[in-house]
Parts: C-alpha cells; structure tokens; sequence
C-alpha cells in the first residue's frame, strides 16, 4: 500500500512536471553551427576549424543572454502574420523606413529578426576586415545562431508555442524534440558555401519561406493529437537527474512522418545559409589572409560567457 501511494504521488508531481524545452539553440544550434565550418572555403576553414568548440558552443549566447539584455529576445523572432502585408511587398525590409511606419515599440514588440540580421551581416564583415579574431569568431557563432531562428518555422509568427490553439509545448517539440531523436539520420552534405550577392533580400526570403511551414507545423500536430490520447501522446524520460514530461516516441515518429522531413529540410538550409553568410562577409571584406589569426587565443572574457548560465534551461524566445 505504501508502494502504491507513493507512486501515486510520484506520478501526481510528474504531471504537473513541464515539457522540457531546449532551443534550436541547445542543441541544433551547436550542430548546425559546427556543421557550417565545413562548407567554408580552404582560405576560411583552416581559422573557423581552430577555433571549432567555440564556434560550436557560442552558438548558445544569444539565447543565455536574453535573461539579461532587455533587447534580446525580439531578435529570435519575426510576427509576420501581425502585418496587414506578410508577403513583403509592403512591408520596409529597411529598418528606417519599418520604424516610419510602425514604430520602434511595435517592431519590437513583434520582433526585429531580419532586421537584426543585417544588422549583423555589416558588423561582422567590418570584423573580417579589421581583422580582429575574437570579433569575428563572437558574431560568426552568433549570427549563426540567429539564422538558425530563421529557419523555425515558429519563429515567424504570433502562435510561437500554440498559445492561441491549445497546442501549448510544440515550439519545443518541433525545433528540440525532433531534432534530437532524428538527428543522426539526416543528410547534411550540402556543398561549399556560396556568395550571395545581397543579403538583406535574402534574409528576408528566409522568413517568408519559413512562414509559409506555419499552417503545416500547426495542422498536423493538432489532428495527431486527436488520435493520440494523453498517456500515449506523452512519456517521461530522465534528463540531467530529473524526470521530465516529453512528448512520446510514437507520437514524434508519426508527426515526423506528417511533416515528410521538414525538420530535416530547416536544419540542412540553416548550414548552408551560415556558411554562405560567413564566406559574403570575408568576400566583402577584401578576403583578408586569416593564417595569422590561427593560432589566437580567445579573451578570457569570451570563454567565461560561455560557462555562464549553463544551469539555464530553454524556454520559448519570444
């Protein structure tokens, strides 16, 4: 009897227990970015594959510094069915011109991703050409960050975690969940990176296409989760010594089956995308000789964010 009560209990608190939520960042983000060092061109690969932990593990600061930077957040996501005008013809892609017409407060309010992006783009190329390594390794991790946003989906509209159709935990369950139990089955050779001519057009493609997965992302959860009941929908798995509430195995299977790869599809155009990005901006630069910058020695300062908030688990950026 007292087995009984206190795995009655056990299971009352594990419901009660949140589905754990970890970023595209936490994750993928690390993949992605890492993956994107081998797209590079041999003049870029040798710097980026020296410094490829750090790469890989600052791909996480954009997303451990929105507990502390007031602005952090509206740069992971873009509302873009909150505009009378979502396809892009209306709506400024010139950051001016969007706060003319909307305003700084709403912008911010709905989100700055592409904005913000440029915004990056310009900064990391006058890196390249100041030639400062800890610049350009700090913004190449985290402007890889923030195009992998680009990529989600989720990332591209109001109804970011399903809030607004009871679908609440499918921000986590598309961009963390999947990504974990299917990430070694996916194809990532995507060729060497590439120059593209003009970026802010083509970050702002990025987003459009990203919206346009939204109404599958959404449908195809929400008509799985009519056939799947509550115990089977869900399990618990041990994480980090704890016990959390996860989407089940079964009900990921099925609902990556619905999507017919898209993850797979989002995380592959995230690599190829920062690769392209980071190889434009040394081009722009001048293509400066980055060998001497080899053997550099990342600022103490740099590293210590890294190690800083590693006991922070992801929520939604929104």
């Amino acid at each position: 009897m007292e087995k009984f009560f206190t795995k009655r209990i056990l299971l009352l608190f594990l419901s009660f227990t949140p589905i754990q939520g970890f970023s595209w960042g936490f994750f993928a983000h690390e993949h992605i970015n890492r993956l994107a060092v081998f797209t590079l061109p041999a003049e870029m690969a040798g710097f980026y594959k020296e410094h490829l932990e750090f790469i890989t593990e600052a791909a996480v600061l954009p997303d451990k510094r929105r507990y502390v930077v007031k602005n952090e957040g509206p740069r992971h996501f873009i509302d873009l069915d909150i505009y009378e005008d979502s396809s892009g013809i209306t709506l400024p892609q010139d950051w001016k011109r969007a706060v003319e017409k909307y305003g700084e407060d709403s912008l911010m309010k709905h989100g700055v991703l592409p904005w913000h992006l440029y915004l990056m783009k310009y900064e990391l190329t006058q890196a390249f050409k100041n030639k400062n390594p800890d610049a350009i390794l700090k913004l190449s991790a985290e402007i890889g960050h923030y195009l992998g946003d680009a990529h989600v989906p989720l990332h591209t509209c109001s109804n970011y975690n399903g809030q607004f159709t009871n679908q609440h935990g499918i921000h986590g369950l598309w961009e963390s969940r999947l990504p974990e139990l299917y990430f070694e089955s996916f194809d990532f050779f995507v060729g060497p990176a590439m120059y593209i001519s003009n970026t802010r057009e083509e970050f702002w493609s990025v987003v459009f296409r990203s919206q346009t997965m939204v109404d599958s992302v959404l449908k195809f959860e929400k008509s799985l989760s009519e056939e799947f009941s509550s115990d089977l929908k869900y399990s618990f798995e041990e994480r980090g010594g704890t016990m959390v509430r996860t989407y089940s195995k079964d009900f990921c299977n099925t609902y990556h089956l619905m999507l017919a790869g898209q993850v797979e599809r989002q995380m592959r155009a995230s690599v190829k995308m920062i690769g392209n990005i980071w190889y434009t901006c040394w081009v722009d630069a001048g293509q400066p000789d980055l060998k001497d910058l080899m053997k550099h020695h990342l600022k103490e300062e740099d590293i210590n964010e890294i190690k800083q908030h590693d006991d922070k688990k992801d929520g939604c950026v929104h």
